[in-house]
């Protein structure tokens, strides 16, 4: 009762407390709505701190979202001047917090001066990380006269620009395209991302962590500053709410409050009861049940809260609002009083999920193995800049068998990408010269041409098949989605709507539908299976494992429930399968999910077939599910997503629908990177047993798994714990995590293979061994396993050494805890995984063959045959080969960081039309600044190639003032440039080349 109690004693001026304490964000949240509503009336200010739930001494990083929204709202408080309250969730302020001196800024305006060096110090002593590319609050990237800057608390980062020492322009960025966006700023208050120190309560708090570090990864005052820094405050006078039992239990176990906690719990007992009122109380509200409310409640002063006007005009055609008050304002406030009933049409605000940055620059690292698709796999060894014959240009360095080594141009990167396989074993490096590359490439190419023809052949066979005609517009299909316990993502909708066209086509459908766990695909395939039950025909769903078709079978009988739809199961674990087969062949069931034992059933009348995780089916089970989807609709689903190109190849012979957006309650898994300790792994899953939960522990060596069983045991001698790693029998497997989903133990021991297809609600922690001996995509699919259902999600990646990490892993593990959302690490991860998804479409009988040459050859290889065997126009134009004697390179004096450069390079080597060019030389002069002559020639010769293949050149090469162009049908033609000098070689180039397009 927290939003009608605070509105009696807000408006009757006897909230006498600076504190308002509350349960958790949401009751917070509720208080806070309510005070902001009455604010003009009252004159009391309220803020609002997030639930900020760090242990003592746990390290910030895993914390920071909160921790700068906490940082942000205590500042806002401290400077305000009038009446104010500030609203927190209790576990907020179980530690003294930072002063208002630690939290003050500065104000930096446009054409003022500052000393750059100063400027710059004290954005580092404020806590800000300096990085390259900046994505997240609290980064900082110092490239020559350019700041860029991700302040706390603002939504977009900030690009301050310098001529000298004066400030020149200060705009917004997009940390997605990193361009400027928005209007130019005349002032911008610089706050702490951290706190505001000096130099010497710097290094006296570095110093003070140094000698109390623990296991952390980075032991600095980013990671454990908090905890150290002297001058905190212990919040003033207080209410607190009825706050639950439940909610102190928690708090004394899992923050171990009064123990290690400021706010002790003397403390806590001592504070006021915010108390409550007769007449007075909270409501739930729906819009639907608006009418019967305005009949019921005569006598109230009845009040409307909408954003917008037009929301009223709308309802007033559906209901009578003479007499209520229509009042707009964003808030949600739902209450009632003796005299008054406020009733909000708003929603809760939904945090915005992160988007992924369009730019990857962790696409390339020095060491890693690439595949050029010409010369096969080698060593990428980075850029190196080379003088040939009086001109400078960039190469790319790749190092092949013995002492063979590649240049490539830059401009030629396209040539090249990552090195991904099934196998993490180490690749066989390539010869250069000898071609067995060219061969093997050829072999396979051979290979993939039957490949590619059976899709084609089948895709056509299937075109021509006249399948089931589905109604999809019936109303018991309307109800069935209006009563989704859920709203649906935009992808869900799409998908659901590509399906029903699909199936009321009168073609028989073949569709893949794909999409992370958790995305909800098994709600899209049941609309699928609905629709078809409802137009008299059965439906079958098919799961690799029993334990995913329990799942599956569990979720339906909750959907389908109230509906009539007669549902059955079939795997190797129920005891009445011949009673069930009889039940399908007689027509007497609807709807049967089930493993493999569903192929050798006949059916009396199959309109559907939904196959989750195909690629996980043996080759004879492969040939029974094509024998029993010959004739009907056939939807598979895959936890995988697809290489956006391979989805445009297949999708002219097959339906392609994909699930990209997690739903809206779905929260970021909170990361931790510590050394291994003993007491660390105790405590850890000790916390999680106590709130219920179970957990994974990845130990990756099969060898030694029995020994850390051993070892757990001795931590925790009544520790239920089951192993699982490939060696075990299947049938085993299965059973095992079917009593581990049943809460028959409370951990999981294994190897990396968790099953990737299972949703376990209940097991919220993971643990991981060796951390750093795992590839990124690889921890952000294993993250991906746990905080899957109500309760938030922690994963702990711990290391044995961290002074024996490389300079990579330490950034790469720094990135993972740093923020649940990786940013461009994600991205990268989410890539990786893209390929692989496109590798599991294929089947593991490609596997050697993607071994040899890497996935994303292989993918483009099969997209190339796909569409020449199916007509289509090839997708990719013939490369020009330049062979240009002129000095052009992106100047590192430009863009000194060579990750940037090296982005730059591939992006620009990627571009199939000027347009493209021309945006990445908008988005140089605004990220870098003015473009120099050299970077300037590297552009136009980009501009060179790109038209150059629209002209259909070959080559384009030249001999002082003499220029060679040979076209793809092999014809020569020579233009003549006025001088040697480079810029007027590439302008009479380009003015050639744009005379041949123009006609």
């Amino acid at each position: 009762m927290v939003a009608s109690a605070l509105y009696k004693l807000a408006l009757e001026k006897k909230l006498d407390c600076e504190l308002l304490l509350c349960q958790d964000s949401r009751e917070a949240m509720c208080a806070f709505e309510v005070l902001e509503f009455i604010y003009e009336q009252t004159q009391l200010k309220p803020f609002l701190l997030p639930e900020f739930r760090a242990m003592h001494r746990d390290d910030l990083r895993s914390f920071m979202s909160e921790f700068h929204r906490l940082c942000g709202g205590l500042r806002d408080f401290y400077q305000y001047e009038g009446k104010k309250i500030l609203i927190s969730p209790f576990v907020s302020t179980l530690f003294s917090l930072p002063s208002s001196r630690h939290l003050e800024g500065i104000e930096l305006q446009k054409n003022k001066e500052y000393s750059f060096k100063y400027l710059k110090q004290t954005i580092l002593d404020y806590g800000y990380e300096p990085v390259e590319l900046v994505e997240l609050e609290g980064e900082v990237s110092f490239r020559g006269d350019i700041i860029d800057i991700f302040i706390p608390s603002q939504e977009k980062p900030l690009r301050i620009s310098f001529f000298d020492s004066l400030i020149e322009d200060i705009r917004h960025f997009d940390f997605e395209t990193q361009i400027c966006v928005g209007d130019e700023l005349q002032k911008i208050l610089l706050v702490p991302a951290l706190f505001a120190l000096s130099q010497e309560e710097r290094e006296a708090l570095e110093n003070m962590i140094a000698k109390h570090s623990s296991n952390v990864l980075s032991a600095d005052i980013q990671s454990l500053g908090f905890w150290f820094l002297s001058e905190k405050v212990l919040l003033p006078q207080a209410y607190k709410t009825q706050i639950t039992q439940g909610a102190e239990q928690e708090a004394r176990e899992f923050f171990l409050f009064g123990e290690k906690a400021d706010f002790t719990q003397e403390i806590f007992e001592t504070l006021k009861i915010l108390p409550e009122f007769e007449g007075y109380s909270d409501i739930a509200f729906d819009v639907k049940n608006l009418g019967a409310i305005l009949e019921a409640h005569p006598n109230r002063a009845i009040t409307l809260l909408a954003s917008q006007q037009s929301v009223f005009e709308h309802l007033a055609y559906q209901y009578d609002l003479s007499g209520v008050i229509c009042r707009q304002s964003p808030c949600v406030v739902n209450l009632i009083t003796p005299q008054e009933l406020i009733l909000s049409l708003n929603k809760p605000s939904v945090s915005k999920k992160k988007k992924k940055p369009k730019i990857l620059l962790d696409e390339l690292n020095v060491g890693e193995y690439v595949v050029h698709s010409e010369y096969g796999v080698g060593i990428f060894k980075g850029i190196a800049q080379t003088e040939i014959l009086g001109s400078v240009r960039d190469f790319i360095r790749i190092d092949y068998q013995g002492e063979d080594r590649l240049l490539l141009p830059v401009e030629n990167l396209h040539l090249i990408d990552r090195y991904i396989a099934n196998s993490s074993g180490i690749p066989l490096l390539d010869r250069l010269g000898k071609g067995s590359f060219a061969k093997l490439k050829e072999k396979v190419r051979t290979k993939l041409m039957e490949l590619a023809s059976g899709i084609i052949a089948l895709a056509a066979k299937r075109d021509l098949i006249e399948g089931h005609q589905i109604r999809c517009d019936l109303e018991e299909i309307v109800l069935f989605q209006k009563q989704c316990p859920f709203t649906l993502t935009a992808d869900q909708e799409k998908s659901i709507k590509e399906i029903f066209s699909d199936l009321s086509s009168g073609k028989v459908m073949d569709r893949l539908l794909s999409g992370d766990v958790g995305f909800g695909k098994t709600e899209v395939a049941m609309n699928a299976l609905f629709a078809v039950c409802q137009n008299g025909l059965q439906g079958a769903m098919i799961a690799p494992t029993t334990l995913l078709s329990l799942q599956h079978f569990k979720s339906m009988q909750k959907r389908f429930e109230s509906f009539g739809v007669r549902l059955a199961r079939l795997d190797g674990s129920i005891k009445n399968k011949t009673e069930v087969l009889q039940n399908i062949a007689q027509g007497n069931v609807d709807i049967v999910v089930g493993t493999h034992s569903i192929l050798g059933a006949n059916f009396k009348n199959l309109g559907l077939v939904v196959v989750d995780e195909e690629h996980k089916f043996g080759v004879k089970q492969k040939e029974k599910i094509k024998e029993l989807s010959q004739n009907v609709h056939l939807l598979c689903m895959s936890a995988t997503p697809i290489p956006r190109t391979l989805n445009m190849a297949l999708s002219q012979i097959k339906g392609m629908s994909s699930l990209l957006t997690p739903p809206k309650e779905r929260e970021g898994v909170r990361t931790f990177v510590k050394a291994y300790q003993d007491g660390l792994v105790k405590e850890v899953i000790s916390r999680e047993l106590r709130r219920g939960g179970q957990v994974f522990f990845i130990h990756n060596h099969i060898s030694s798994i029995q020994t850390r069983k051993e070892d757990l045991l001795e931590l925790l001698p009544h520790l239920r714990i089951a192993v699982l790693h490939s060696q075990i029998p299947s049938v085993q497997s299965e059973k095992l995590m079917q009593e581990f989903s049943e809460q028959k133990y409370d951990l999981l021991l294994c190897t990396s293979i968790v099953e990737s297809g299972i949703h376990l609600s209940n097991a919220n922690t993971m643990i991981v061994e060796g951390a750093d001996r795992f590839g990124i995509a690889d921890l952000h699919q294993l993250r991906g396993r746990v905080g899957r259902g109500d309760k938030e999600g922690f994963c702990y990646f711990l290391i044995e050494d961290k002074e024996k990490l490389t300079e990579e892993a330490l950034k790469r593990l720094n990135a993972l805890e740093k923020n649940s959302y990786l940013g461009s690490g994600a991205s990268l991860a989410y890539h990786d995984l893209e390929i692989r998804g496109g590798g599991n479409l294929l089947g593991e009988a490609q596997s050697g063959h993607i071994k040899n040459i890497g996935y994303s050859l292989y993918l483009r290889m099969l997209e190339d045959c796909i569409q020449s065997l199916s007509g289509q126009s090839k997708l990719t134009q013939e490369s020009v080969d330049l062979k240009l004697n002129v000095s052009a390179y992106l100047n590192p004096e430009l863009i000194p960081a060579d990750r940037l450069r090296l982005e730059l390079y591939r992006r620009l080597a990627l571009c199939k039309d000027v347009e493209s060019v021309f945006s990445i030389q908008a988005e140089i002069e605004d990220r870098f600044g003015k473009i120099d002559v050299f970077t300037k020639q590297f552009l136009d010769l980009i501009l060179i190639k790109v038209l150059g293949g629209a002209c259909k050149i070959k080559a384009i090469s030249n001999y002082g003032q003499n220029i060679s162009l040979t076209f793809q049908s092999g014809e020569k033609e020579m233009i003549k440039a006025p001088s040697k000098d480079d810029d007027d070689i590439l302008s009479c180039i380009l003015q050639d080349l744009r005379k041949r397009i123009r006609g």
